[in-house]
């Protein structure tokens, strides 16, 4: 059923009241506060099929209303407008994007640190590169029992590696190793160099030693190492402080989920479309975030990477005011670093390095 105007004004108030005070709503505010020419008879019926329709609900019978995820989901999509940065909030974003982005060793700390200091929750800050691939196998034959592998990546990264071999092996037979491997190994990712493919080049050089699987999980090691996301987690006390986690088992409960790196590379992030992401409540997939919203903002940091920053907090979230400032300092990371603002999408975060910085 499609919503008429009063009610999406009502449902609005209602949420903008909540956001501010994280106490539920009644009629009498709203008609103080809305700006509608009803009576508070009519604002209380409009609650009552807000609530019917899973918008709102009602804590106690005596109590005001609270909004619901569907309630919120419909007030991000269709109701709140995004906030306009005074120019003190501007300045300050611009300020510490130029400070903090003279070290890009410390840039995924940085800007989750800034993005928890302006938004007042805790926030979450990943950066992955673009797939790496081998361009080139050099196998060098040393001795018998020893040889180097040296792998030249596809972002001119070197990589190699001594092995030494309880068995004695032919210089032939490495250099024979060499060519199967700049035949079938190079251009190709992690996931694709798989045990048939190795099996395969086994058989096809006799190779009864294991030395193929030596070189590929070499190969695999190197590329992984490449794919590497960092990944950090700042103002996570900042979760103590709103009235919905002051039960501090509540709020640990969320914040080792997001302490966890596999459950950080489970959060949808790259593969989003658009450069704003928001779920609310139920949406988000793991159970631990079931009561939480999260705020994404994707941003490109050049040279083939591309990050995400975000903040977690209540459903009762100022969608608005965040939005905004996580696009802000998103645009201007994509400014900086890429001198373009660009959005070419990766396929994803791959293995996560991950660093909690709970200041």
């Amino acid at each position: 059923m499609e919503l008429s105007e009063r009610k999406k004004k009502i449902l609005a108030a209602v949420v903008d009241e909540y956001i501010a005070t994280a106490e539920p709503v009644g009629s009498k505010h709203i008609a103080e506060k809305s700006g509608l020419e009803v009576s508070s008879a009519t604002i209380r019926n409009e609650l009552a099929e807000l609530t019917t329709m899973g918008y709102l609900q009602q804590p106690h019978t005596s109590a005001g209303r609270v909004p619901t995820a569907q309630g919120y989901r419909i007030y991000v999509n269709e109701l709140m407008q995004l906030q306009k940065l005074s120019e003190e909030e501007t300045q300050e974003i611009n300020r510490t994007l130029d400070d903090r982005l003279r070290q890009l060793d410390r840039l995924v700390s940085d800007v989750g640190k800034l993005a928890a200091e302006m938004t007042n929750y805790p926030a979450l800050a990943m950066t992955a590169k673009a797939p790496s691939t081998v361009k080139r196998f050099d196998l060098i034959y040393v001795d018998s029992n020893t040889f180097i592998i040296v792998a030249m990546l596809s972002d001119n990264a070197v990589k190699n590696k001594l092995v030494h071999l309880p068995f004695s092996v032919e210089q032939s037979m490495v250099q024979k190793l060499s060519t199967v491997f700049n035949a079938s190994f190079t251009g190709i990712t992690e996931e694709q160099i798989s045990p048939l493919l190795i099996s395969s080049a086994e058989r096809s050089m006799g190779d009864t030693m294991g030395l193929t699987a030596v070189i590929a999980a070499f190969a695999i090691e190197i590329l992984s190492e490449e794919k590497a996301a960092q990944a950090t987690l700042s103002g996570g006390a900042k979760l103590l402080q709103l009235p919905e986690f002051r039960d501090p088992d509540k709020a640990h409960k969320v914040m080792n989920y997001l302490s966890d790196a596999e459950h950080l590379y489970n959060l949808p992030g790259m593969d989003f479309g658009d450069d704003l992401k928001v779920l609310i409540g139920p949406e988000n997939i793991a159970e631990e975030l079931k009561d939480s919203s999260v705020i994404l903002a994707k941003y490109n940091a050049g040279d083939g990477m591309q990050g995400i920053i975000g903040v977690v907090g209540p459903t009762r979230m100022d969608y608005s005011t965040v939005a905004a400032k996580l696009s802000y300092i998103a645009d201007g990371l994509s400014k900086v670093l890429s001198g373009s603002g660009g959005d070419k999408a990766l396929p994803g975060f791959g293995k996560l390095m991950i660093k909690d910085t709970n200041e």
